[in-house]
């Protein structure tokens, strides 16, 4: 498409995602210090632009380094994108994990705990859900292995959940996969509609999207 409008005008620029949203990481997965204020830095440019969009010298000026500098702590920027789709990923993994563990045996008790953590995960760090979904693709893949191992294994419990709730006879479903599929959709989407200062709260949010799950599995 032509970079101009039928006026002749200069097109306007592309609107930047999160615009005044400050991108941060959980606590505790990356240790205080340089490593964790170029991931942030970088988790900030990448959602707001996409990998592709942002240069080393972007990010860089961003935190007020030579280019020269980041290198010290990552051999380049497509590094910088490993880090912070394993730590997203592993982030979440842990606190689904947690979710499944305190929820008990029973099946529904345990999808609604394992949708709720992944819906209030999606919602407080959408930058990063973003960056670690989104922008994967542009690893090759030997940077992007472990990421991916980590979600197949998310992805498993999820679906393990389910099938054992089906053999039990606490759900219903045609396809359990496909279901699985639409239950993890709904959280992968809630970073771009959702907003913190709306008329839902995270916790109401996560709720919404429990009782939607259970409808989804024929729980009454």
């Amino acid at each position: 498409m032509n970079k101009r409008s039928s006026r002749g005008s200069p097109a306007s620029p592309p609107q930047a995602r999160f615009p005044g949203q400050q991108a941060c990481l959980p606590p505790g997965v990356v240790p205080e210090g340089p490593r964790r204020r170029i991931l942030e830095a970088a988790l900030q440019l990448f959602a707001s632009q996409g990998f592709h969009g942002v240069s080393v010298r972007d990010l860089a000026r961003e935190l007020r380094l030579q280019p020269s500098a980041l290198y010290a702590h990552f051999p380049s920027k497509e590094h910088v994108l490993a880090e912070l789709t394993l730590v997203g990923h592993q982030a979440q993994h842990e606190a689904l994990r947690a979710a499944l563990l305190d929820a008990g045996a029973d099946p529904v008790a345990q999808i609604q705990a394992l949708v709720r953590q992944n819906a209030t995960l999606h919602a407080t760090y959408p930058q990063l859900a973003i960056v670690a979904n989104e922008e994967l693709h542009a690893l090759k893949l030997e940077l992007a292995a472990a990421t991916l191992e980590l979600r197949k294994q998310s992805a498993a419990l999820l679906l393990e959940v389910i099938l054992r709730g089906l053999a039990l006879g606490r759900f219903s479903c045609q396809s359990p996969r496909v279901t699985a599929a639409a239950i993890a959709a709904m959280g992968l989407r809630i970073p771009y509609w959702y907003q913190p200062e709306g008329e839902l709260t995270i916790d109401e949010l996560a709720s919404i999207h429990a009782e939607l799950t259970l409808r989804m599995l024929g729980v009454c």
